[in-house]
């Protein structure tokens, strides 16, 4: 592969750029507080921001990708998006000394894709209303969730790898990267094959079936890990890595001590879980339809991060069931007050503040800022990570988002 002169050029000056912010000090600080956080020490609250709508982030052009080839512009926006958010809106983000060249990886999923409406109030957002179509409504329509084959193209890794190497590999470390862990919500799939009301009523009415869907999934994700393992395609997750919804899985616990370089286990992995769906689903049955077939996924993995948008704080006992669980996630809608309570300082408090507060007519950063206190207030006792996540808008101000980032920093900090 030949990268053209420009776009050697680009990427050049992108890369000159991140290994300068690599090699500013703050960056192995924040990497000590993650990973004392994740071993359950009360550090102050850590800061990370994802899931930002760069479509409406672009300001002064510093999004703007300038490179001609398909592959330098992949690796283009992926350098400028880090760097924009390293100047804007770092929160507690880390860049670390090395740029990651991934495996081409070929992943034949699970045989069935959604069939969707889609509504749109922004043309240049992918954040969409959907309405899904049943494809699932017999036990015969289970066939079609197929097990899915990986397979590594070694070639085109090899080769994309070489013209990184050269383009910037001088400046910073080129790493080759397989999969640095995975998203493991199934019930985030089947109600994209079963539409959301019927899957729940189903839950009800016919609960056999539910179960006999789940099983086949199951199996589904475990075929596809075994294979990620078997052909050595697992990277690790103990750093800068992003572990469930919530922040970075730097720790010192990872990988096990019998740890082969050459031969990356899920054991040496965070890993996770999370039934969105199931927010108002009881204990119970989160437990009968969800978290006995996930903890089979779970299990595999070092450490586990588990929750998303669900209201978690009346499950803790549940989730004390998943094996090596470290982080519970606390979305906008858990009762904060009685997470507290169950959560204490057994696990990490991943606090997702409501990210609404960027889609208001009016700015209102003192609002933004009592909201924050009065969370940390109440969770003082406990290790406390802040997600600010699902960023659907920030009504094309995206100034408000990096007020917000200092607000958070000088939030956090009183809590130290």
């Amino acid at each position: 592969m030949d990268i053209s002169p420009h776009d050697r050029d680009i990427l050049r000056r992108l890369a000159e750029e991140w290994a300068t912010a690599a090699a500013d000090p703050v960056q192995a600080e924040r990497a000590d507080l993650w990973r004392r956080l994740n071993r359950l020490e009360r550090v102050k609250p850590l800061i990370w921001i994802n899931e930002i709508p760069w479509h409406e982030m672009n300001v002064n052009e510093e999004l703007t990708l300038r490179c001609e080839a398909p592959f330098c512009r992949q690796h283009e926006r992926t350098l400028r998006q880090t760097l924009y958010q390293w100047r804007h809106m770092p929160g507690d983000m880390t860049i670390e000394p090395v740029f990651y060249s991934p495996l081409v990886i070929q992943d034949t999923g699970f045989g069935i894709d959604e069939e969707v409406d889609i509504v749109r109030t922004d043309e240049a957002s992918d954040i969409v209303s959907r309405h899904f179509h049943e494809q699932i409504d017999s036990e015969a329509d289970l066939a079609k969730i197929k097990m899915p084959r990986v397979t590594h193209d070694a070639e085109a890794s090899e080769r994309n790898f070489q013209a990184l190497s050269e383009a910037i590999g001088d400046i910073v470390r080129v790493e080759k990267r397989g999969a640095p862990g995975f998203w493991f919500a199934p019930w985030d799939e089947l109600i994209r094959w079963w539409s959301v009301e019927k899957a729940m009523i189903d839950l009800v009415l016919r609960p056999e079936l539910v179960h006999a869907a789940m099983e086949r999934l199951i199996q589904a994700y475990l075929t596809r890990l075994d294979q990620y393992e078997a052909q050595g395609l697992l990277s690790l997750n103990n750093n800068n890595v992003r572990v469930g919804s919530g922040g970075y899985g730097y720790s010192d616990e990872l990988p096990q001590p019998d740890f082969d370089p050459a031969h990356v286990r899920p054991i040496d992995l965070w890993g996770c879980g999370t039934a969105q769906i199931f927010g108002a689903v009881s204990p119970a049955m989160h437990e009968e339809f969800a978290l006995q077939y996930e903890r089979r996924w779970m299990e595999r993995f070092g450490l586990n991060y588990y929750g998303c948008c669900e209201p978690l704080h009346l499950k803790v006992d549940m989730l004390r069931s998943i094996p090596r669980l470290r982080k519970i996630s606390m979305s906008p809608w858990a009762d904060v007050d009685i997470a507290v309570r169950n959560v204490g300082d057994e696990f990490v408090f991943s606090h997702k503040p409501n990210p609404a507060i960027f889609a208001e007519d009016i700015w209102k950063p003192a609002k933004a800022r009592q909201m924050l206190v009065n969370v940390l207030e109440r969770t003082r006792g406990c290790c406390v990570e802040v997600i600010m996540k699902d960023i659907s808008t920030v009504r094309y101000q995206p100034q408000r988002l990096w007020e917000w980032s200092v607000i958070a920093q000088e939030v956090t900090a009183q809590y130290a």
